[in-house]
């Protein structure tokens, strides 16, 4: 390779390193500068940031921050305890599914003491009720164990998720008040007798800005519900079929491994 070739690879290489500062120049005056309306005689702009909205839209705006900061708490929580790592780690599982396999239930049930999750809790319960003298080792006892807790245990992660859906129907509503405190403001300056448009600007103003505030809040929070209520039911609906694998596992019913197949 020649000089000139590497200096046109450094410059190149250069060129690709700086690329995302024209993009993040971009972003940072779309999210900190919203361009105005020019007025209609003068054609001036002007700029407000978002921290201007925020001041014109009023003491609603307050509440509907303080709800934002609640659904980004909420769904913080819902993804680092609800992922399926958490509800059940793979190197647990396949801990107990050795140990049931062989059908050591002390083991497995000092293993679920001392690693606490949702699937050694569940299933440490179902191994209390196993009796090597009944038919199945009274398997069916320890199913109906599992399937009870697995659905008290999913009925408590969604009364967390469901707050995530209680803000996204009540922000529009918090909204609508922002927007009729607002009608109220432009309405008392009519009423004054300040039939400006500058006067009645102020009110409307605020009346559309926590409206769309409402809004911004809202959609985020039923697009977080839902995903965090399908991530739920498909993680314990996993849980509950690898519980009920290793039952199968304890009563002999399930390899522990894929068998090979026989030799003809």
């Amino acid at each position: 390779m020649t000089k000139h070739d590497t200096t046109l690879n450094a410059r190149s290489a250069t060129l690709r390193s700086n690329a995302w500062i024209p993009y993040t120049a971009l972003l940072a005056t779309l999210c900190f500068s919203i361009p105005g309306t020019a007025h209609a005689m003068g054609g001036v702009s002007s700029d407000k940031s978002l921290l201007d909205l925020y001041s014109e839209g009023g003491p609603i705006m307050h509440i509907i921050a303080l709800c934002s900061v609640a659904v980004t708490s909420i769904a913080a929580y819902c993804f680092m305890m609800f992922r399926k790592g958490k509800l059940m780690p793979k190197g647990l599982l396949e801990q107990l599914n050795h140990y049931m396999s062989q059908r050591d239930l002390q083991n497995a049930y000092n293993l679920c003491a001392s690693s606490p999750c949702v699937m050694t809790q569940i299933l440490s319960g179902s191994l209390t009720k196993a009796n090597f003298e009944r038919d199945m080792f009274n398997k069916g006892s320890m199913e109906n164990h599992i399937s009870d807790e697995c659905f008290r245990t999913e009925t408590k992660m969604m009364v967390v998720v469901n707050y995530m859906n209680t803000f996204a129907v009540l922000a529009p509503m918090i909204g609508l008040l922002g927007t009729t405190a607002g009608m109220i403001t432009s309405f008392s300056a009519l009423t004054a007798g300040k039939a400006e448009a500058t006067d009645l600007a102020k009110g409307i103003g605020e009346a559309l800005i926590a409206t769309a505030g409402g809004l911004l809040l809202a959609i985020p929070s039923m697009f977080l519900y839902f995903f965090f209520r399908g991530l739920i039911t498909s993680n314990m609906a996993d849980l509950h079929k690898a519980l009920s694998h290793m039952l199968d596992l304890f009563t002999g019913e399930a390899h522990a491994s894929t068998p090979n197949s026989s030799e003809q």
